[in-house]
């Protein structure tokens, strides 16, 4: 896969915000317009910036001025945000529910800048009995509440905060009963084993996943966007950044034991290679990695696939009704066929049939 000047002037600049030592982008004009524009769709300002800080190239003045200001939104988000997150585990604690926070802020603090990564939703993790209870505690103060998807016990909603707050009785992936046995055993390891790490937020102590389980929910989430709706190159910046700071206490033969056990080696390798050749993430970081062209062949249909719809579907067009949605998705996997014929296949009717269920579910309720 061949990209255009502005799309190997983005990547060389997320190389650069990424890896200290990476390469900087050539002096060759930049058209910083389109740059910018890329960066935007991909959740990526921050994680840009820091690389024209670092290269030694510049935008124009007022574009400069203007993208530093993006960024300083995204901080003052970032330390709203964790301040909430805080005070959110405190009160939940004082309710005697014990979450563990996935995703979002705790992955941010892989980064170098954790408050230049652009911030998502504060997703929490919880054993059965205490969803229920967070659930209870939660919803009365909401401004408003997403419908919950009862099958796989999730439930969004909005706080008076303004942020958008997911509780988890599980994580699982809608891909594949294989994939969900797996990141069933990676939650009992968490949350009934307590097997957890601590990361110190200002006053508050925040539970988050043993490395060797987040591992398992942050690639399965990759999976899930990727297959289910559109997924942005953040996610898996996210993944590499992950992976580059738990390098040395990830057990690699635990994880190449469980990507077998939930058939993923094709999806993993595939995503190494994009890491590794277009990301620059340093090889002896990225477990399971290999230089043949199948897996970089696969990685550049994925790369297609990230830039044309941008972080979270970005860049499509917002389908509210269901009929038009569910035709997006159908078509999301049969061109995924040609990356991942036998996986794309049976996770279709997979994920249709847990909608189904679903349904029946909301019905039943």
């Amino acid at each position: 896969m061949e990209l255009d000047a502005n799309a190997q002037a983005f990547f060389a600049l997320v190389r650069a915000g990424l890896w200290e030592n990476s390469p900087v982008p050539d002096s060759s004009p930049i058209d910083w317009p389109a740059v910018y524009r890329l960066a935007g769709e991909q959740a990526s300002l921050g994680l840009v910036l820091q690389g024209i800080e670092r290269s030694g190239v510049r935008p124009p003045k007022e574009l400069l001025l203007q993208w530093i200001g993006d960024v300083q939104r995204i901080e003052r988000h970032n330390v709203a945000m964790n301040e909430y997150v805080g005070r959110l585990m405190e009160q939940l604690r004082g309710e005697g529910v014990s979450a563990v926070l996935v995703k979002g802020q705790g992955i941010a603090q892989c980064y170098e800048k954790p408050l230049w990564r652009s911030a998502g939703d504060i997703d929490l993790l919880l054993r059965e009995e205490e969803y229920e209870e967070a659930k209870a505690f939660l919803v009365p103060l909401a401004v408003s509440v997403e419908q919950e998807y009862a099958t796989i016990k999730h439930l969004g909603m909005t706080m008076p905060e303004g942020f958008e707050v997911e509780l988890h009785g599980n994580l699982h992936s809608r891909l594949s009963r294989r994939v969900d046995r797996c990141i069933d055993a990676a939650q009992k390891d968490v949350l009934v084993d307590g097997n957890v790490r601590c990361w110190q937020n200002g006053e508050s102590q925040v539970l988050l996943p043993a490395p060797d389980d987040d591992v398992i929910f942050s690639f399965s989430h990759i999976l899930h966007h990727f297959f289910i709706g559109g997924i942005g190159l953040r996610q898996i910046c996210d993944w590499c950044r992950f992976l580059w700071t738990c390098r040395d206490t990830l057990d690699r033969d635990l994880l190449t034991q469980r990507i077998a056990q939930m058939g993923l080696e094709s999806e993993w390798r595939a995503l190494a290679a994009l890491a590794v050749d277009r990301l620059g993430m340093p090889v002896d970081a990225m477990p399971l990695y290999s230089s043949a062209s199948r897996w970089s062949r696969k990685a550049d249909q994925i790369l297609d696939f990230v830039l044309e719809t941008g972080n979270f579907g970005h860049n499509r067009a917002h389908l509210g009704a269901f009929l038009l949605s569910a035709l997006r998705k159908m078509s999301d996997f049969a061109r995924h066929v040609l990356i991942f014929p036998l996986d794309s296949v049976r996770f279709f009717f997979h994920f249709f049939g847990d909608g189904v269920r679903n349904k029946i579910a909301a019905i039943g309720r």
